[in-house]
């Protein structure tokens, strides 16, 4: 699947919330996620309107880890 380029933090924080992340503080443009399934993790957002596509991924892959699926696995629920 094909990873969009114009996805920005915001919409980023609003699909993983249906994976239990919620917001849980804020440092400037930076936003801490936190989720309890699957154990307690946390995952920092920027909230810009465009996230760099190497940013975008490495979310995507610590979020993926977590869950214990893939990637495209994931891409896939968020949609």
């Amino acid at each position: 699947m094909k990873i969009p380029r114009d996805i920005s933090g915001q919409y980023l924080i609003n699909k993983l919330r249906k994976f239990g992340y919620k917001p849980t503080r804020q440092s400037g443009s930076h936003i801490r996620l936190t989720t309890q399934q699957n154990g307690e993790h946390h995952i920092t957002i920027p909230n810009h309107h465009q996230l760099k596509i190497g940013t975008l991924m490495s979310i995507l892959a610590l979020v993926a880890e977590h869950l214990n699926i893939s990637k495209n696995e994931l891409m896939e629920q968020m949609s």
